[in-house]
């Protein structure tokens, strides 16, 4: 008890003096004082790059083969659009896998779940590397391959959420962005060893590339997925939680309990949440598709385009953390949305030129533009949401915007082009869902996040 009541002590010193030694100290003595600082951020970088690696391979797969041979029935067009059709399903199941866990995150706490959800995620997508394809068992490979998606998608729903919330909620208020920074790395590192993974095995022979190639990266994820169960198993649940379980009690229906006491703030959340998965999927699956047989670049090029701009990707999202700690993450949030609403025109008219250096400036500006959003990002969400049901707020909002930016994105552009030939009106499209976050982010009202201080981890 003693050591306790010091603690509490220390809390509150912090506040005028960083880390006094006596604070130090308490931090040393007990045993509950909570993983370190380096444990909650690498358990926070480490799943969520593991968790995204496994979803964007499909995306990757989805523009180069999934069409050819899960769908050769269909026309190229048709079958690339089949194809997406399938990464889409891993879109919709995410809002269904954001309430499952969100539900279970609010109600037993934030690490069991980080587990439950990396399990399914590399399970689901070491199976799809032995699936057989279309001309093994007909129709049974599309429909296996549907549900495989709608697994992956499911337990990716829950991933965001908690993963943010394992480091923001172990952070002092004005650090919030930058912890919560690290579980966004791990959409731009996921893209990054995707695409690696493709380009190791892209300059194979076209038939064996076909053949079992492509299975490759699908079955390196069980590697991956062990490595990522090992860190997160010596996490502990954030301070939050614990207050929300001692002071009021969990909430038996965090869902119902959001949509009563915060309908506006969900619902604007939702929509602020469009722009960043709409401008990283028009480039990092779209664009697979659309600068090889619009554009004319070759297949090993544009993946070397795209691994070179996740780099870029997450330095801006670093850069955007720090400010949105310092000025307001919403602000920052509005300015990357606003970014976002600007640069699709260009970025397609510097793809059409055919030119690798203009395509790359193309990619490397929209990297910037969904990195100043990422790295506010979690800081923001952190603070609309009471603790009470902040992981189903917080992943229904990520993955209602990631289901409307992401999953339908390839799909239109798809359509687009095919029916018009021009890039004008996928640049077009790419605007308007820009602009709609941009419009919405305005209305949110963030919480006082300076209203109790949290303690920090040990070193």
């Amino acid at each position: 008890m003693a050591v306790a009541a010091r603690r509490g002590q220390c809390r509150g010193a912090r506040r005028a003096h960083p880390r006094p030694k006596e604070c130090a100290a308490v931090a040393e003595s007990g045993t509950n004082a909570g993983p370190s600082r380096r444990t909650i951020l690498t358990a926070s970088l480490v799943g969520t790059s593991i968790e995204w690696y496994d979803y964007y391979i499909f995306g990757t797969a989805a523009a180069l083969v999934f069409g050819t041979l899960f769908y050769p029935q269909f026309s190229p067009a048709a079958g690339t659009i089949a194809a997406f059709g399938t990464f889409a399903m891993g879109f919709i199941a995410r809002p269904l896998g954001a309430a499952l866990f969100g539900h279970f995150g609010d109600r037993l706490g934030r690490k069991s779940m980080l587990v439950i959800t990396l399990v399914i995620t590399g399970g689901a997508t070491f199976c799809i590397g032995l699936l057989p394809t279309y001309g093994a068992i007909g129709l049974g490979a599309p429909l296996l391959l549907v549900g495989l998606r709608l697994l992956q998608g499911l337990a990716v729903g829950g991933e965001w959420g908690g993963a943010v919330l394992i480091a923001t909620e172990h952070a002092e208020p004005r650090q919030r962005a930058f912890y919560g920074s690290f579980a966004q790395f791990g959409v731009p590192i996921g893209v990054l060893t995707s695409n690696l993974a493709f380009l190791a095995v892209s300059g194979m022979p076209d038939d064996s590339f076909t053949t079992w190639g492509w299975r490759i990266p699908f079955l390196l994820s069980i590697v991956l997925i062990v490595v990522g169960i090992l860190v997160r198993a010596r996490l502990q649940d954030t301070h939050d939680f614990a207050e929300v379980k001692q002071r009021e009690g969990v909430s038996k229906m965090p869902f119902g309990e959001l949509v009563r006491t915060q309908p506006r703030n969900l619902v604007l959340s939702c929509l602020a949440s469009i722009a960043p998965p709409a401008t990283g999927y028009m480039v990092i699956v779209y664009m697979l598709n659309y600068g090889t047989q619009a554009a004319g670049f070759s297949r090993p090029t544009l993946l070397t385009l795209i691994l070179l701009s996740t780099l870029v990707w997450i330095v801006a999202i670093v850069f955007a953390a720090v400010a949105a700690d310092r000025y307001g993450a919403k602000k920052i949030y509005v300015l990357g949305a606003l970014t976002a609403v600007i640069w699709p025109f260009p970025m397609f008219a510097l793809v059409d030129t055919g030119n690798w250096v203009a395509a790359g400036i193309a990619f490397f500006v929209a990297a910037i533009v969904q990195g100043i959003m990422s790295g506010a990002q979690g800081g923001l969400f952190t603070e609309l949401f009471d603790a009470r049901f902040r992981y189903s707020g917080i992943s229904i909002a990520y993955q209602m915007g990631g289901m409307i930016g992401g999953a339908l994105t390839p799909i239109v552009a798809t359509s687009l082009y095919a029916a018009t030939g021009s890039s004008g009106p996928l640049a077009l499209y790419l605007t308007a869902l820009c602009a709609v976050t941009l419009v919405t982010v305005l209305g949110l009202r963030t919480r006082t996040a300076l209203t109790a201080a949290k303690p920090a981890p040990a070193d």
